[in-house]
């Protein structure tokens, strides 16, 4: 595994009142021999089982394919990444899973029966089960021997969890629990063998988990939904009459149920997020490829400027959302090493370093999810009528995308947990905004600083924007907490407001010192690319973030504090000039030339 160069490593959402040094974070460019070999397994992979069989795995004929396909994953060791030797798996670092997630992103259907076995299937087990739980069940899952799935949601509980009806009675014996109640919108459940199952023990205010298997009875299921993507995903309503669960087969302690679908879904989120910038990347490939094949007017359409528009923007987006991921991806693990060198048991150490980043998995789950979206539309538009035909390879990748936004909590909800969590750390003192935030309210009355910064070093001029985009967020975000107080919460578009400005700070940084680490491993002139794409994003980040703040301070400020807000938002999203028709141009040129995305 590649180390980072660490300093005093930020807590979770630090990033936006402390500045990040380009040596203190992990790019991609830097994976080893080893994690690049597992990531063309992935590939061959999805080249050799998936592609060739995508239209059987859609038409769901043969219901023994997703799982013999999640068999020959476990046989290759992609089911295991996660678990640790002991247990039959690898024992890989949190970035190494992420990079398994991404690649294996562009496996349309079959990513999200993966992503469900080997993520909430399997994880609420190994980090949350007792020794002879984890000993039975995960070495089995490890290998793709049992399958796995996640029954949380019900038809009145979605984003509201805990509000779930499923009831768990102790037997008269006491050697069991009864669970009745009805789960639906379960991926894999057709075929899973254990399920991690939440229901309420009587009339406990909390649910509690546990662990399921199918030939415990008492479970029945509607047929296949029918879907508008995924369609090869397995996804069923099940509903359970008096099945019968061994006591031992309780998930951790009683009313603990919540925490354990809350702490998954902070795992679940960010690989999400990384397997959406894997098929961003996989249908920014053909799109690529379509325009340099497709001629029109005599010539490519590759040839023509509004395409070329449309591939930069879709690589820039994607490559900046990459360089967020891996980066929060090295945090997590570093902090996963901090809490093991203190004598934590491994499983809490993971959990603990995942909530520690709770903020950036919300972030970059949006953002992940968003750019997916993005690439598969502009996809659709390369390939013009082509492109709506179910011939055509985007009509899948357009329909498949579309639940991500939905997926481990709508991008709304993970957007308003974004601030609501920043905002619990302000008021427990584990981040002080507070601070920070007075800095600002000085600095709007204040004389601008128009002293010329240090234009040699990599991106001076573009890390002072960086700096300005942090004050305007501090700003907006500290003025609706004094407008709103207590009632923040039940202002749902602020909050929207208030996180895509953090969601554009976090990704727009992390793009930057991506490009600057890079230029000083390779050198300037070998970067010119990648500092082109830095500059398209942040443009665009600059511009986004302006009018949610805009949005923002026109919904809670009149008169004078909103004629002195705006100034104050102008002020600090100032950007400098720049030809971005020429940096896209560039861009694109180079994706051409190499027939795919490039990076």
């Amino acid at each position: 595994m590649n180390t980072t160069q660490t300093t005093t490593a930020l807590k979770g959402g630090e990033f936006l009142i402390r500045e990040t040094q380009a040596h203190d974070i992990f790019i991609p460019e830097e994976w080893s021999e080893e994690q690049k070999m597992i990531a063309q397994t992935c590939l061959d992979f999805i080249k050799q089982e998936i592609n060739p069989r995508l239209d059987e795995i859609d038409s769901m004929k043969h219901p023994e394919l997703m799982p013999s396909l999640l068999e020959k994953a476990g046989q290759l060791g992609l089911l295991g990444t996660s678990v640790p030797e002991i247990l039959g798996g690898f024992g890989m670092s949190f970035n190494t899973t992420m990079l398994v997630a991404e690649v294996l992103g562009g496996a349309h259907s079959f990513a999200v029966a993966y992503g469900a076995h080997t993520g909430i299937g399997t994880l609420p087990i190994l980090y949350y089960g007792t020794e002879e739980q984890k000993k039975k069940y995960v070495p089995k899952l490890a290998t793709g021997e049992w399958k796995a799935c996640y029954c949380l949601t019900e038809p009145d509980s979605g984003s509201d969890a805990n509000s779930g009806k499923t009831k768990a009675k102790l037997s008269v014996d006491g050697k069991h629990y009864l669970i009745t109640g009805q789960k639906m919108w379960i991926t894999n459940g057709g075929f899973a063998d254990v399920m991690i199952v939440f229901a309420k023990i009587d009339n406990d205010k909390n649910l509690t988990a546990f662990i399921v298997e199918k030939s415990y009875g008492g479970i029945t299921m509607n047929e296949e939904e029918k879907k508008m993507g995924i369609k090869g995903s397995s996804t069923r309503q099940i509903f359970f009459n008096d099945c019968k669960v061994p006591v031992e087969n309780m998930l951790s302690e009683r009313e603990n149920g919540f925490k354990i679908a809350v702490n998954v879904l902070n795992i679940g989120r960010i690989k999400l997020g990384s397997g959406a910038v894997g098929g961003a990347k996989f249908a920014i490939s053909k799109a690529i490829n379509y325009s340099k094949e497709r001629k029109q007017f005599g010539t490519s359409i590759a040839n023509f400027g509004a395409i070329k528009h449309k591939i930069a923007q879709t690589i820039a987006h994607a490559f900046a959302s990459e360089s967020a991921h891996y980066r929060a991806g090295q945090n997590i693990d570093d902090a996963y090493d901090t809490y093991i060198a203190s004598g934590m048991e491994p499983g809490k150490a993971r959990l603990k370093s995942l909530e520690e980043y709770a903020i950036e998995c919300a972030i970059l789950k949006v953002h992940g999810s968003e750019v997916l979206d993005f690439a598969v539309d502009e996809g659709v538009q390369i390939y013009g009528g082509m492109g709506f035909s179910a011939e055509g390879p985007m009509d899948r990748a357009y329909r498949d995308a579309r639940i991500n936004r939905i997926f481990e909590g709508t991008n709304e909800i993970n957007r308003m947990l974004t601030i609501d969590m920043l905002m619990k750390r302000a008021m427990k003192g584990t981040l002080d905004l507070m601070t920070p935030a007075m800095a600002v309210q000085k600095d709007l009355m204040s004389i601008p600083d128009f002293g010329a910064s240090d234009d040699d070093a990599v991106f001076a001029k573009e890390k002072k924007v960086i700096a300005n985009l942090k004050k305007a967020g501090l700003m907006v975000s500290g003025a609706a907490v004094q407008k709103f107080m207590m009632k923040l919460s039940e202002e749902q578009e602020v909050l929207m407001n208030l996180a895509d400005m953090l969601i554009e700070v976090y990704v727009a940084e992390s793009t930057l010192l991506r490009v600057e680490k890079l230029i000083g491993i390779r050198g300037e002139k070998a970067c010119e690319i990648q500092k082109e794409i830095a500059m398209i994003y942040l443009h665009h980040a600059v511009e986004t973030a302006t009018n949610a703040g805009k949005q923002a301070i026109y919904a809670f400020a009149e008169g004078d504090e909103q004629r002195l807000m705006l100034m104050g938002l102008k002020r600090f999203t100032k950007i400098d000039p720049y030809n971005l028709k020429e940096s896209r141009r560039k861009v694109a040129n180079y994706a051409i030339e190499k027939g795919e995305y490039p990076f």
